[in-house]
């Protein structure tokens, strides 16, 4: 795989006790960026800088992939965590805002790792508790591609 690399993430939060009607965080979000991809010692790492609307400056993160069973996310910047997730364990993190910090539990029960040479897809599968309540079921699908493939199925060439 290429370094420069196009990163889709695909996401899902169903807020535990909403009601879907009245919800609009239990609308799926994509974001598609251009991230920087490396292995060192074994591990996957994709880099990529995220904005966060009506907040100045940026968070750097860091997804790492060990095998089929880890994944860690690593933010640093104008938000901090360092989120792992194992599948059919319970992690337990502090995630820093700008508006103070959560204590987050994250119960993974499906972590998918697909990997070849010109293609990385993840599928993860979580609940997520906040400050000792469960908040939310939380389904994410990432895909990371070289750059210029994914440019080139983009424009349907």
């Amino acid at each position: 795989m290429t370094q420069d690399v196009l990163l889709t993430i695909s996401g899902l939060h169903d807020m535990a006790f909403a009601d879907p009607e009245e919800n609009e965080e239990n609308e799926p979000i994509e974001v598609i960026t251009p991230a920087s991809y490396y292995w060192k010692n074994g591990k996957h790492y994709i880099l990529y800088d995220e904005v966060m609307e009506g907040i100045p400056g940026v968070v750097k993160n860091k997804i790492k992939i060990t095998g089929e069973d880890s994944m860690e996310i690593m933010k640093s910047g104008i938000t901090n965590a360092h989120m792992v997730f194992e599948k059919n364990q319970m992690n337990v993190t502090y995630y820093d805002t700008p508006y103070g910090q959560l204590h987050v539990g994250i119960h993974t029960r499906k972590l998918d790792v697909n990997v070849d040479d010109e293609r990385i897809d993840i599928a993860v599968e979580y609940g997520l508790d906040v400050n000792h309540e469960a908040t939310a079921d939380c389904r994410i699908a990432m895909s990371i591609r070289p750059k210029a493939q994914a440019e080139e199925a983009i424009s349907g060439k």
